[in-house]
Order: C-alpha cells, then sequence, then structure tokens
C-alpha cells in the first residue's frame, strides 16, 4: 500500500536535524511559510524520550491568540503516514495536531498547545 503524503508546519524542535533523523531516519526538506493568530510560549519537557531526541528541556509552544498581528514561522515539510505516526509519538500530551491554513494558503498539520487559547 503507498503511503500518503502529508504537510506537517514545525516552528521548533522538529527543524533539528538530529531530531528528524532521530526520529525519521532521514533529513526533512520544506519551504518557509507562516501561521497567522498564533504566539509561540515555552512547555518544559519531562519525557524523558522527547528529552534524549531534543536536547532541550523547554520547548515552543504555539497558543491561538486570534489576533491577525501575530504569527508564528516556520516550515512546511513534507512527511508520509508513518512519519506523521511517528510525530504524534514524539510530541507530548500538552500538544495536539490540528489542521490549519497557512499564509501560503496551504493546509498542513501542526501541533498546538491542548489549552488553545492565551
Amino acid at each position: 500500500m503507498k503511503e500518503g503524503i502529508h504537510l506537517l508546519f514545525s516552528y521548533g524542535t522538529l527543524q533539528l536535524e538530529n531530531v528528524q533523523l532521530e526520529n525519521y531516519g532521514r533529513t526533512l526538506r520544506g519551504e518557509r511559510d507562516r501561521l497567522i493568530g498564533y504566539k509561540i510560549e515555552k512547555t518544559k519537557i519531562t519525557d524523558t524520550t522527547v528529552l534524549a531526541k531534543s536536547q532541550l528541556d523547554h520547548h515552543p509552544i504555539a497558543l491561538k491568540s486570534g489576533n491577525e498581528s501575530d504569527f508564528l514561522e516556520g516550515i512546511l515539510f513534507e512527511i508520509t503516514d508513518t512519519e506523521l505516526r511517528e510525530t504524534d509519538n514524539y510530541e507530548v500530551s500538552e500538544y495536539h495536531r490540528i489542521l490549519e491554513t497557512f499564509e501560503s494558503g496551504k493546509k498542513a498539520w501542526v501541533y498546538v498547545a491542548k489549552n488553545m487559547k492565551l
């Protein structure tokens, strides 16, 4: 069965080559884009598997502000069904995956705070 391709927006640690190699066994290619109406906060990471991959104890986390002047800059990566599941396993419980529309008009998955509003 052929794997589907998804767009995934990264504004944080999934842009790091070592995290990509640990999660997917390859480096990802992508293009820059922006997500309007969101702000970045930090969340403390306690999951030892995630800590080992990122080497960072705080990760950025997106919160919906609803303010058109707020935006996140990041990269839209193409990933497979399997890689999307691997990303679900990498992201800790404070995040959940949603489909959003980006400044380019493309739709992509993005991991945001479960507690969505500032």
